[in-house]
C-alpha cells in the first residue's frame, strides 16, 4: 500500500511513491547548464548521495553522472524518494554556489521521477543508465566505461566497490557466482550499445512501453483498454494499480482539506497524544516531550495534509532543513509507538 506522498497538493500531478517502489530519477541543471565542472564536484555529489542512501536504507542499482545532469535507479527504503532528493539537491546546490560564488537555482525545479515495473524494466534500466556516459561521448568505448569512475557500471564489473550501491541484487540476476555473473552482465551491457538512445525508458506509461502512439492505436482497435501515465513505466495493469493507490491517497488529502481539516486540527490531535497545550508545541523547546510532539506534528502535517516543509517551518519558527529532520524523527516515532492519525468523524 502507498505510504508516502510528501508533495503539496497542487494542480500539477504529484510524484508517486510507495515502500519498495523502483524509481528512475533524472535530474537536470537549470536551462541545461553544467552541474559538474570537475571531479571535485562529482566526488562531492557521490559522497552526499552515499551518506543519504546508507542512512535511509535506500538501495541504489544504477547511477551515472553527466556534466549537465545525472541518473539514479533507486528503490524506496525508510525515507520517501522526494525527501532523499530534497536533501541531496539542496546540499549539493549550496556547496556548488559557495564554490563558484553564484546564486539562484542550480537544478530544474521538477526533477523527473518515474515509478517503474521491476520485473520488466530493472535490468533494462540498469543498462540504459550505465550506457549514458558512452552515449554522451564522455568515454569512447566499453573499455573506457569499465574504467569511468562516475557511473555504477564499474562497480558491477568489480573495478570499484561502494557500500551504498547494491551490486548483489543486479548480479544475482545473471548467476550465482560473482565472477561469471559479472561477465554475463558486461555482455548484456555491450549488446545494448547498438540500441542507441531508448526514449521508451524515460517514462510515459503505455505510450512508450508499447512503442508509441501508433502501436497503441492498433491495440485500441482490438479493443484493448489501456492506461498510460508519464510518471509510470509499466504495462496497463501495473499503471492502473499504481494510480489506484495514488488516487486513494490524494482523495483522502482533498477530502480532509475540503472538510476544513488544517494544520491547527492536526496540532490539536498531537496535543492530545502528548497531553500538551497547543501553544506549548508551537514554541521551540529542547524539552524531550515537546521535541517529540513537534516531530510528530511535522510528519502528520506532511503525510496527511500534504503541507510543504516551507509552510510548516514558518508556522513553527524553524528552518526548512530542521523541519526535514523533525519529519524523519516523527516518522520513526509514529512507527515505533504505533501512533496513527485519526480522522475526527466531524471532519471525515
Amino acid at each position: 500500500m502507498m505510504k508516502y506522498d510528501t508533495d503539496t497538493i497542487m494542480p500539477r500531478r504529484a510524484r508517486i511513491d510507495a515502500p519498495g517502489a523502483l524509481h528512475h530519477i533524472i535530474c537536470r541543471g537549470i536551462e541545461g547548464q553544467r552541474v559538474f565542472r570537475d571531479d571535485k564536484d562529482r566526488d562531492n555529489l557521490i559522497k552526499r548521495l552515499g551518506k543519504i542512501l546508507e542512512n535511509s536504507s535506500t538501495p541504489c542499482y544504477a547511477w551515472a553522472l553527466i556534466p549537465s545532469h545525472f541518473h539514479l535507479l533507486l528503490r524506496t527504503g525508510n525515507m520517501p524518494i522526494a525527501r532523499i532528493m530534497q536533501r541531496l539537491l539542496t546540499g549539493y546546490a549550496a556547496y556548488y554556489n559557495r564554490r563558484y560564488q553564484r546564486h539562484g537555482h542550480l537544478f530544474q525545479n521538477r526533477y523527473k521521477s518515474i515509478l517503474c515495473q521491476e520485473d520488466t524494466y530493472l535490468l533494462e534500466l540498469v543498462r540504459y543508465i550505465h550506457l549514458n556516459p558512452l552515449r554522451a561521448k564522455i568515454v569512447s568505448s566499453l573499455e573506457g566505461l569499465d574504467r569511468y569512475r562516475y557511473c555504477g557500471h564499474g562497480r558491477l564489473i568489480g573495478r570499484k566497490r561502494d557500500q551504498w550501491q547494491d551490486t548483489d541484487t543486479v548480479l544475482s540476476l545473471f548467476g550465482k557466482r560473482a565472477g561469471s555473473a559479472r561477465k554475463l552482465y558486461r555482455v548484456f551491457v555491450e549488446k545494448g550499445i547498438a540500441q542507441g538512445k531508448r526514449t521508451e525508458l524515460t517514462g510515459g506509461g503505455l505510450v512508450r512501453s508499447y512503442g508509441g502512439w501508433g502501436a497503441l492505436k492498433s491495440l485500441r482497435r482490438m479493443r484493448a483498454h489501456l492506461k498510460g501515465d508519464e510518471r509510470i513505466l509499466g504495462d496497463s495493469d501495473f499503471v492502473m494499480s499504481v494510480l489506484k493507490v495514488a488516487e486513494e491517497n490524494m482523495e483522502r488529502k482533498y477530502r480532509l482539506a475540503a472538510s476544513g481539516y488544517d494544520f491547527n486540527k492536526v496540532l490539536h490531535q498531537v496535543s492530545r497524544v502528548f497531553n500538551l497545550k497547543p501553544a506549548e508545541i508551537l514554541l521551540p523547546s529542547k524539552q524531550r516531550q515537546r521535541v517529540r510532539a513537534r516531530s510528530l506534528l511535522c510528519f502528520w502535517a506532511v503525510k496527511e495534509l500534504g503541507l510543504s516543509a516551507t509552510s510548516i517551518a514558518h508556522k513553527l519558527g524553524m528552518t526548512q532543513p530542521s523541519v526535514s529532520r523533525a519529519l524523519q524523527r516523527g516518522e520513526r516515532l509514529a512507527a515505533d509507538e504505533g501512533l496513527t492519525f485519526d480522522i475526527d468523524d466531524r471532519y471525515a
